[in-house]
């Protein structure tokens, strides 16, 4: 599903947030991206939906070559791509099932898919009933529910989420990563970058350990630290 060979990223301010990186991750993986502050972390996720572009080196997500896609490409990659980020980047002003949608709109859905799909979507998450509700009336943990139903709307193959629990007590941290194991079980790939040493511990997945821009652990079943 997501393949690097010896990928380098250069910042135009001389930093180097890349060196030599090499991964594979398979379609139905649930990985666990780890490492200090600076390891290169949000680098590799900016360059899976090609925010950025490597300085050197190739990058495939579900068998295309980002280096050679074509602009318009882009968008057929971002559609294969759900992302869920920190702080929730929920529109204040819509309810719950006008986010959902919002997303769908942007690619010109019908609106008889979009009712179709949206109730079913707010089932995965656990939030059927809350569908006419903005987001200031939702707890921490319903909102970033929304925003992964939100990035589940149009079926991607992959998910990545960039510390989805990161602004949550651990109650709702676990909701959310209950979520997420559902998720991946219905064969959607997952990658989730995180310093919550608890879950990863708990829930052992593959665990890819970032340093330096390099990959210094890759362990199946593994925890937060090096056993």
């Amino acid at each position: 599903m997501i393949k690097m060979y010896d990928v380098w990223k250069r910042y135009p301010n001389g930093v180097i947030a890349l060196n030599g990186f090499n991964v594979n991750i398979n379609r139905g993986d649930f990985v666990y991206l780890v490492g200090p502050s600076g390891a290169g972390k949000s680098t590799f996720i900016k360059l899976i939906y090609r925010e950025e572009r490597p300085s050197k080196g190739q990058i495939f997500v579900d068998g295309m070559n980002l280096d050679r896609i074509k602009s318009k490409r882009v968008a057929q990659l971002r559609r294969n791509i759900g992302i869920v980020f920190q702080d929730y980047r929920l529109l204040p002003t819509l309810t719950v099932s006008e986010n959902i949608a919002f997303a769908m709109e942007v690619l010109e859905k019908t609106s008889e898919e979009i009712k179709r799909e949206v109730p079913d979507v707010l089932d995965m998450v656990g939030l059927r009933g809350k569908e006419n509700s903005f987001p200031n009336q939702l707890s921490g943990g319903e909102q970033q529910r929304v925003a992964i139903a939100r990035a589940l709307i149009n079926r991607p193959a992959v998910l990545i989420a960039d510390e989805p629990t990161g602004n949550l007590d651990p109650l709702n941290a676990w909701e959310i990563m209950n979520v997420l194991e559902r998720i991946n079980l219905n064969g959607t790939t997952i990658v989730m970058a995180t310093h919550n040493k608890e879950i990863v511990n708990r829930m052992k997945k593959r665990v890819i350990e970032i340093d330096r821009g390099q990959v210094v652990r890759d362990e199946v079943k593994g925890g937060y630290d090096n056993a």
